[in-house]
């Protein structure tokens, strides 16, 4: 296995996944709330993308950190990459539970492992796909400067698919 890293932001520690995690993404992935994730998720199918969240760490270099509230230590959501066949390009994406929702923790753990991605893997490109009635996840790509790629290959043709910007260009 490859080293998965640890990120700490000013708030945050993304971390590692652990079994520990596993009842609430279940949880999130089999609600209402998953449905710009292409949800609710029976049971099953929530367990397969929970273990390729791990598995692309493996297959790919990269994968899924869960979100740590550094100082409550509450895991509060999460960031991933992925990439494969489903993916056209590497996709940095995240959610965060209800509670943390609003607080600015989604930006500062995205803009984090984008960094992550760019520096360390060497990604020369991210892209965020995501449902057009899915705002709240626009209006963030948007504040990390991502832009609209109408042109860029898609896994849903529905989908939107916002282009991140390097950090130093």
């Amino acid at each position: 296995m490859p080293d998965i890293p640890s990120i700490k932001t000013e708030r945050l520690l993304l971390r590692p996944m652990n079994m520990a995690d596993w009842p609430r993404y279940a949880a999130l992935m089999q609600s209402t709330r998953s449905v710009y994730m292409g949800g609710p998720h029976s049971p099953k199918d929530a367990w397969g993308l929970f273990c390729s969240d791990v598995a692309q760490w493996a297959l790919m270099g990269h994968g899924a950190l869960m979100l740590e509230n550094q100082r409550s230590g509450q895991c509060i959501g999460q960031v991933g990459i992925n990439h494969g066949p489903l993916f056209p390009e590497h996709e940095l994406g995240w959610f965060v539970y209800p509670e943390a929702e609003g607080r600015g923790y989604a930006f500062e753990a995205a803009c984090a492992f984008r960094a992550w991605a760019y520096e360390t893997l060497g990604i020369e490109s991210l892209v965020s796909y995501m449902d057009a009635e899915n705002h709240r996840s626009r209006r963030l790509a948007e504040r990390m400067g991502a832009v609209l790629d109408s042109t860029a290959p898609r896994p849903d043709p529905d989908d939107l698919v916002f282009r991140h910007p390097h950090a130093e260009r």
